[in-house]
């Protein structure tokens, strides 16, 4: 074996001659030029001693002692190197560094350098600086040429906000864009983000979520497949039916835009929130919700549906609006063409509300309400709740009740106010005064209708059981008249105000849609329906 070992001064000659060639070449041809851009030469600079093995080693010189090269404007240190100056090649080994002006530094523990194909690749304790941004692994492979370097066994990046992992990542000082795949975290002191793939720029601190991904808060988890999410202004916007989940609540719609500063989700298309806790689901094509303040706002063919009973209440309206009170009170209202269809229920009106403190629904302007073959009319109607079954009932101004009988014969009952009192959702006592007028047909036991009594007072009292009346009283001063039923006429078998709507009655959940232009005391429809339910909403 020939082994050739040279002093630090012949080294330094001889990296000399190695490094610099002749002095000052001439001017070289372009085809030359072009040559030399495809296959720049690595530079061996400087290292403390040289060996050199003709028989073991005749391809690679060894060298070691602050080992330095240069490629371009990239500068390669470490103790030790293999330098296999015809490959245009390096190994290196221990304390190995890599620095590119003063914005990047990539340390590790050995160096493998391809300077044809200007490809680093870094193995053990890999560490990658750039500015604010710094890369960890323990497998790093950097390409020159497209200044990309990319980890393939695990690594992570951090920068002054956020820490990010994934088994396979890569990242460009140029563009300062870095791309995860497989297992992505990225951690946030207020959150963090669990995706598949995920692409964050460390400038603009935003981060593009591709594939499914979870973003997890102390005040809600967030589920999408297809968004952004800014994490310096805590902005996102994400597509494709993202979910926004809080306590008790969640969020969702073809497209979702979030804001954590203020707890703002905005929906746009085929929104759905569902609160668990009061059993409630509100839709619409556009729709927001606020964490911090409890608002909630749906519109554009708005729906809500209450599910705390086997039977589900469906009511549409032109604008659908809950928020929480000054004394903590859930308040819920829906404004302009409101339309409610349960079973047991049906009703219409201009707009409604909902406190949730004395559990009081409020029907506003000529609001219609259903139940069976009962109808009733006001001003306004005020119903009020026991465990979501109705309690009573309160008809404020120009009150009317009717109850179909058979054909075109109705119970009928008129006065300023009326009051309704019911026992496990079943009617059991009507109050009415101011005015009252009344009509009435009796029955025989086996229903058939005796005649018809006409009669007026200022207060009426009815008691029912099994929705027929039990007993009937009138006070003070009572003025009135039985026909026999071969007596009556058309013409005296209605009261003033009568009006039975069963046009505008939603007929199902889907009919709440229907737009119908008419209000109580506007139209005249006589049409009818057959004796149902009990009147229980």
């Amino acid at each position: 074996m020939k082994k050739i070992s040279l002093s630090p001064l012949l080294v330094i000659l001889l990296c000399a001659t190695t490094v610099w060639g002749i002095p000052r070449e001439p001017v070289p041809t372009a085809a030359a030029s072009n040559r030399s851009a495809k296959k720049e030469k690595v530079y061996l600079l400087h290292a403390d001693s040289l060996t050199f093995d003709a028989e073991q080693s005749a391809d690679y010189r060894v060298l070691h002692g602050n080992v330095q090269f240069r490629k371009d404007s990239m500068y390669m240190y470490c103790d030790s190197a293999y330098f296999y100056e015809a490959n245009n090649s390096l190994d290196a080994f221990s304390n190995v560094r890599m620095e590119q002006g003063d914005t990047l530094f990539i340390y590790g523990d050995v160096l493998y350098f391809d300077g044809n194909e200007q490809v680093a690749r870094l193995r053990d304790h890999v560490r990658m600086e750039n500015r604010n941004v710094t890369l960890f692994t323990d497998s790093l492979n950097y390409e020159m040429r497209p200044n990309i370097g990319y980890f393939f066994d695990g690594g992570s990046i951090v920068d002054e906000q956020n820490e990010l992992t994934s088994l396979y990542g890569q990242y460009s000082p140029d563009t300062k864009d870095a791309v995860f795949n497989y297992d992505v975290v990225l951690t946030n002191e207020k959150y963090v983000i669990y995706s598949d793939t995920l692409t964050y720029n460390t400038n603009t601190k935003i981060s593009y979520l591709r594939g499914p991904s979870t973003i997890v808060s102390d005040s809600n988890t967030i589920l999408t497949t297809n968004g952004w999410y800014d994490t310096e202004a805590d902005q996102a916007m994400l597509l494709d039916r993202s979910l926004l989940i809080g306590d008790n609540r969640s969020l969702t719609g073809d497209t979702l835009y979030y804001d954590r500063n203020i707890g703002f989700g905005e929906a746009f298309g085929n929104m759905r929130m569902v609160d668990s806790l009061q059993y409630i689901i509100m839709e619409g094509q556009y729709g927001f919700y606020n964490e911090v303040t409890d608002w909630a706002f749906a519109t554009d063919s708005a729906r809500v549906m209450e599910y705390s009973r086997e039977d589900t209440l469906y009511l549409h309206a032109d604008t659908l609006l809950s928020f929480i009170d000054i004394d903590s009170t859930r308040i819920v209202r829906a404004y302009y063409g409101v339309r409610f269809y349960r079973i047991d229920a049906q009703g219409v009106c201009d707009s409604m509300q909902y406190v949730a403190r004395d559990t009081t629904l409020t029907m506003y302007d000529s609001p219609i309400m259903w139940s069976g073959n009962q109808q009733i009319v006001g001003d306004t109607i005020r119903l009020f709740f026991n465990d979501s079954t109705i309690d009573r009932a309160h008809v404020i101004n120009s009150a009317f009740a009717t109850q179909w009988k058979e054909g075109p014969y109705y119970d009928q009952m008129a006065g300023n106010e009326m009051k309704a009192f019911f026992e496990e959702g079943e009617m059991r006592r009507i109050e009415t005064s101011g005015n009252v007028l009344t009509i009435y047909f009796p029955q025989e036991e086996d229903s058939t209708l005796i005649g018809m009594f006409n009669a007026d007072a200022s207060f009426l009292n009815i008691f029912l059981r099994d929705n027929k009346m039990e007993k009937m009283i009138m006070w003070p001063l009572v003025t009135g008249r039985m026909y026999p039923m071969e007596k009556l006429r058309k013409d005296i078998i209605y009261l003033p105000r009568y009006k039975w709507y069963e046009a505008e009655r939603p007929k199902d959940q889907y009919d709440i849609y229907r737009k119908t232009s008419s209000k109580a005391g506007q139209t005249d429809s006589t049409d009818v329906r057959a004796p149902g339910h009990k009147f229980n909403l």
